[in-house]
């Protein structure tokens, strides 16, 4: 692709690495064919290669108008059309400075501006969104549809456990423990909230295998709403308070693992966000190069694990920012069925469920026709429970789910 952007731009990091990713892109069209918001919308500049023109023509002229701000707004960021892409354009970087760029370029309406600046304040604050988590909950009935269908329910796992005939490690006689080894693990901001017997799930398979798990008391969020927000800078700033509060550890643990992919994908990607900022580039690669997603660490821990639950056949949803964005594919899938558990058929398992971090507020149409579609497609084989690896998958997907809808980690035992 040919590209004009200013001199001004060109001598910047960012624009120079917006002008590499735009001349890498030949202008296929095959991300089309997997991006969700085109297969839905039908429309060029709903898919990757027209946004990629809307960001192009954004950054040469430095001008813009609300529609270019609507169709980078209705981006998921699911970064299929990286899977896709032929030619290995980074649309998931290009975005990030498009987004930023249309922050300072088009101001929002006040009412928008306010919906933003409320989920910037409150999601990434484990108190306040603990406070106010509480009261949607126990106000839920007075709230309007939309806001109703925001506000995580909690359910208690209705499922039977399993016995000890479900633990095919048991049976051979050949359980293996894995040793001595040491890991910090990252708490996240709404998942210790919302879903806080995942991480209580890690630790008990880990701690039952000599692993020691380490958590960092001053842990902040890791950066990725603001970052997909279009707040660049306060982003790295609130990476850098996250990374100062791991610093500590980094020398005495083997891996920074994350249970949450939303969470893992921005982490891994310290190296890159902070590699123009001096003084933190050297430990936001030393992250970069420690953390594991949680599927990867136990995969090559090399240990069997059992069924938690008596059900067998389980719907695997697999996040975005889990296949797409850390490229993480088939760790969870082999764990589970190892442990004794039938993954039904699933259609088209490299589609988004709508949720998308803050996707399912802001753009609440096409969040929930993309659960609709989701939903269809996990329960098309009658699975008796569908797994994810995200938290904002498994609340947006049980929101309107029939079965049970689970972190993978909390089947095994």
């Amino acid at each position: 692709m040919r590209t004009e952007l200013p001199v001004t731009l060109l001598e910047t990091p960012d624009g120079r690495r917006a002008d590499a990713i735009l001349r890498s892109c030949v202008h296929c069209g095959f991300c089309n064919a997997t991006c969700p918001t085109y297969l839905l919308q039908g429309d060029e500049l709903d898919g990757p290669r027209g946004r990629i023109y809307l960001i192009k023509d954004l950054l040469e002229t430095g001008t813009a108008d609300t529609v270019t701000q609507t169709h980078l707004d209705r981006c998921l960021t699911c970064r299929s059309c990286e899977s896709t892409c032929p030619s290995g354009v980074a649309y998931g970087e290009l975005l990030e400075i498009g987004r930023a760029t249309m922050a300072r370029v088009v101001p929002r309406p006040p009412l928008e501006r306010a919906i933003r600046r409320g989920l910037r304040a409150v999601v990434p604050r484990p108190g306040r969104f603990r406070a106010l988590l509480v009261l949607g909950r126990a106000f839920r009935w007075l709230l309007p549809a939309r806001l109703r269908g925001q506000v995580p329910v909690w359910r208690a796992l209705r499922l039977p456990r399993a016995g000890k005939d479900a633990d095919p490690s048991a049976q051979a006689g050949n359980a293996r423990t894995a040793g001595h080894g040491r890991i910090l693990l990252l708490e996240g901001c709404v998942q210790r909230v919302a879903t806080p017997d995942v991480n209580a799930a890690l630790r008990r398979l880990l701690t039952g295998r000599g692993i020691e798990v380490l958590s960092a008391r001053e842990e902040a969020c890791c950066g990725s709403l603001d970052l997909h927000l279009g707040h660049d800078e306060e982003a790295r700033a609130v990476m850098i308070r996250n990374l100062e509060a791991l610093a500590p550890l980094l020398d005495r643990v083997d891996a920074v693992v994350s249970t949450a992919s939303g969470c893992g994908v921005t982490v891994k990607d310290y190296g890159r966000l902070l590699a123009h900022v001096p003084a933190y580039a050297g430990r936001a690669r030393q992250v970069s190069a420690l953390a594991r997603d949680v599927a990867e660490y136990l995969a090559d821990l090399g240990v069997e694990w059992s069924r938690e639950f008596a059900c067998e056949r389980v719907a695997w949803h697999a996040p975005c920012t889990l296949q797409h964005g850390q490229r993480v594919t088939g760790r969870v899938e082999a764990l589970l069925q190892a442990a004794g558990y039938t993954l039904v058929p699933v259609r088209d398992p490299h589609l988004c469920c709508g949720s998308a971090g803050t996707y399912s507020i802001l753009e609440p149409a096409l969040s929930k026709r993309l659960r609709e579609a989701r939903l269809a497609a996990l329960g098309a084989h009658s699975p008796e429970v569908i797994a994810t690896a995200n938290v904002g998958c498994q609340l947006h997907l049980a929101a309107a789910a029939g079965v049970p809808v689970v972190h993978w980690l909390q089947l095994l035992r």
